[in-house]
């Protein structure tokens, strides 16, 4: 069985553009073309554009998808190793769910919870050895010192910012602009220095982060479900994504 660009690009949350890009680097290639060149994609191209995302989703460039998926030949173990962190993740949000029902509990029932209880599932450095994968652990030691040297006030500051931030996303995907009017694109300048604000953050010492990075991470967003739900999901996740590309290639 086979599907168009548009249906596999509507299926996979991503544009039939970064399909084609795709295609140019030598990542993904249809499996055929039909009238007009309209690309084509079978069972075994989608399932490597399934192990694509995976990778994307763990901050991995493209050049280095390549060479995983090169090297990687045996698609069952390969996508066995993607099912063990995605089961992590789950069992994660599992517990946080349940964190948040024992708090809702006890205040309805007027009982007491210990802190242990709230705030299983949230401790910030469970993101430790994923963040160190990703861009080192320099990076990961900057960013939790300057996280604890914030203090409790200045740590519920930066987060009423990042969600006034992921408000405001999701506000302009659901009105229609377009990710490269003026609108959208200061609010891709507004994201881009709240990124730059981190210390290690690629790019942080000089205020903004890399073109690279950013590019990265608005690919993520989109094909990492705990970062599309921070913009209403996938499509919300798209526009930011579309929006910051703009950015990025005009900009950085």
């Amino acid at each position: 069985m086979t599907r168009s660009i548009q249906d596999v690009a509507r299926l996979a949350g991503v544009s039939s553009r970064t399909l084609r890009h795709y295609d140019q680097i030598g990542l993904l290639a249809p499996s055929g073309t039909g009238a007009g060149g309209l690309r084509y994609y079978d069972d075994a191209a989608i399932r490597r554009l399934q192990r694509i995302l995976l990778l994307r989703g763990l901050g991995l460039p493209l050049i280095d998808i390549a060479t995983v998926l090169d090297e990687q030949t045996d698609e069952i173990d390969a996508l066995r190793r993607h099912l063990d962190v995605l089961r992590a993740e789950q069992d994660r949000l599992s517990r946080q769910i349940a964190s948040v029902e024992r708090t809702i509990t006890a205040l309805e029932e007027g009982d007491t919870i210990m802190a242990e209880e709230m705030l299983d599932g949230f401790d910030h450095t469970q993101y430790k050895d994923e963040v160190t994968e990703r861009w080192g652990a320099d990076a990961y030691a900057k960013s939790d010192a300057w996280w604890r040297g914030l203090g409790k006030e200045g740590q519920r500051e930066f987060a009423e910012r990042t969600k006034q931030l992921s408000d405001d996303w999701t506000a302009a995907a659901t009105s229609g602009i377009d990710p490269t009017s003026d609108e959208a694109q200061a609010l891709a300048a507004r994201h881009a220095q709240w990124l730059g604000a981190v210390p290690g953050t690629p790019g942080s010492e000089h205020g903004c982060p890399t073109k690279e990075y950013l590019v990265g991470l608005a690919e993520m967003y989109v094909a990492d479900p705990r970062f599309a739900k921070n913009y209403g999901g996938t499509q919300g996740a798209t526009f930011v994504r579309d929006a910051l590309v703009a950015y990025a290639e005009r900009e950085l």
